[in-house]
Parts: C-alpha cells; structure tokens; sequence
C-alpha cells in the first residue's frame, strides 16, 4: 500500500507544544492551524486518514474525500461528523474516549472551589485597591461556605463524572446524580429524578454529551427549581443548558453563581448572552480549556496514532 496521506484540519487546536510525531510517523502528515468550512473540500480531496478536532465534516466533505478510509475526532464527542453517512461509505469514524478524565474532572474543581469561596471577587477586592482603603483585616462581606456536607448534584455520571464524585467526595461532600439516560448504573451514589436534583443540590455539575435526550435539557423552567444559593457548572457541551434561560436566572438571583467551560457556539460570538450578565463576579466563563492540559493532549495525540494504526495494522 502506498504511503498514507494524513490530513488534521485543525491542529492548532492540540497546540505548540505537544508534538505530532506519533501520527507523522504513521504517513504523510499533512496540517493546517485551521480550516474554515469553505476551505474543508480542497484539503480533504486526495488524503485516506482525515484528522478534525471542530472542522464540520458532512456529506459534502466526505463526497470531496475520494481515498477517503477513516475519520479521527480528536476529542471524545463525535456532534462534528456525520456518522450515520459515513459508515454508509463503509469510512468508520473513531474517536479518542477517557484522554481528558483528570484534566476536566480538576478544572471542574476549580471552578467547585472558586465559586464556593468567591476568589474572583475578593481577588479583584485586593487587585483594586479595596481592600487596602479598608480598616479590616478580613472581608467578610460575601459569605463562602466550606464544600463539606454540601450536595453535589451531577448530571451524567460517565468516565468524567465518576471522577468528579471522586473528589467532590474527598472534600466532605454528599454526592447525588442523574443518568441522561434515565437509567441508574450506579450503587456508589444515589440516582435522583432531574428536577429532584436540581431543587436540592447546592452545586450542579454538567458532564453529559451533547444528543437528542440532552439539548436545551436544562431551561428556565428547570432553573426556577434550583436553591436561590445553588451553583451550576457546565463543562459538559454548551446548548445542554440553555444559555439565554441560564444568564436570565443568574441576573434574576434564581441562581446564585455559575461556571461555564462549553458554549453553544465556539468561540463565544459577541452576541452572546453571557455578555449580559449583570454581575460578573458571579459567573466564572472559561475558553474551553477542561481539556487542554499538557498530559490529556499529549494522550490525545498518541490515541490518535493508535486509532490510524489499528485500522491500518497489516500495511503500517
């Protein structure tokens, strides 16, 4: 068989630092930081292993992609590809699963904590100059609370939720959860009907995938159910919460605080709604990073080679 011809349209997503060696050892790896959809049918037409972290790949893209022998998803979710068309091609679609469990599962609780003690707020108290015009040694303005003996409500108790029960249960906390899938699986943590969930926890943690049972499962209406002191953390997929009802009940104190990883849109267009958030010491946005540690990255890529070598044993 002739040398295959790797294509990954969006390696910048993986970054600098972690090199692509075990893939480029595997053929000829062609990439690109980046591939706007207009650009995909070119750069796709004459390679066999097409590698896409974001890049939309669809009917079209696979009809531009003749040689075309397999699709790698450098990620866990697989909502970028065509599936169902591509099998039809007899082009089987792997992605990467359980790369990333410790580098989510720790920003998660990053997020847990920051949120618990409010360290956004009072670091901008010392940053601006607050604390220092102040005559108290301590703030205590806004109240934190210890995480010991709070309720940590988990929706979606996988590889990656599991984890964050792990933790959150090192920290003294009692952990409850609901199965997307509307079946317990679990006897370690108790199952909890939705709206019993989120009318009792103190945090809510979102780690589901993005599908027909999971979009816009969380709405106004659900969040209205929440403690008014309840703090809800999506790091699973954005539109799983819907962001408009999830800003209103934040500005509305429904809610009292929420930290978000994952948009409906990525990157966060300016029109978004979270840029009408009110007080913004209560929300705490981040770029998409719960799996980009260096470890979870650098795992990615040697899955990856593993996937393209796995296909291709007898020629590789």
């Amino acid at each position: 068989m002739d040398k295959l011809k790797i294509t990954f349209l969006d390696a910048a997503s993986i970054g600098e630092d972690v090199a692509l060696e075990p893939v480029a050892r595997l053929g000829e790896l062609v990439t690109y930081p980046f591939t706007a959809p207009e650009e995909v049918e070119q750069r796709v037409k004459d390679c066999d292993v097409l590698i896409t972290n974001k890049v939309q790949i669809r009917q079209r893209e696979i009809d531009a992609a003749p040689r075309l022998k397999l699709i790698c998803v450098a990620a866990t979710g697989t909502n970028n590809v065509d599936i169902e068309y591509a099998t039809s091609k007899g082009i089987p679609v792997k992605n990467v699963a359980g790369y990333s469990t410790q580098s989510v599962a720790q920003v998660t609780m990053a997020m847990l904590l920051s949120l618990s003690c409010h360290t956004g707020y009072y670091d901008n108290k010392v940053k601006s100059g607050e604390y220092s015009r102040g005559n108290l040694v301590s703030d205590v303005e806004r109240k934190w609370m210890e995480l010991a003996g709070q309720r940590l409500g988990i929706v979606g108790l996988g590889t990656i939720g599991s984890r964050v029960a792990e933790l959150a249960s090192a920290f003294g906390m009692e952990v409850v959860y609901y199965s997307t899938s509307g079946k317990p699986h679990s006897d370690k943590y108790r199952h909890l009907p939705l709206e019993e969930l989120l009318a009792t926890s103190d945090f809510i943690s979102v780690h589901a995938p993005l599908n027909a049972l999971t979009l816009n499962l969380i709405d106004y209406s659900k969040l209205k159910l929440c403690k008014s002191s309840a703090k809800l953390i999506n790091i699973g997929r954005g539109g799983i919460i819907n962001e408009e009802d999830l800003v209103r009940a934040l500005n509305e104190e429904i809610i009292e605080g929420i930290g978000v990883d994952v948009f409906s849109k990525e990157p966060l267009p300016e029109s978004s709604p979270y840029f009408k958030i009110k007080d913004k010491t209560k929300a705490l946005l981040l770029p998409h990073i719960g799996w980009t540690s260096r470890e979870a990255r650098t795992l990615l890529v040697a899955k990856i080679a593993e996937n393209i070598r796995a296909s291709f044993i007898s020629s590789i």
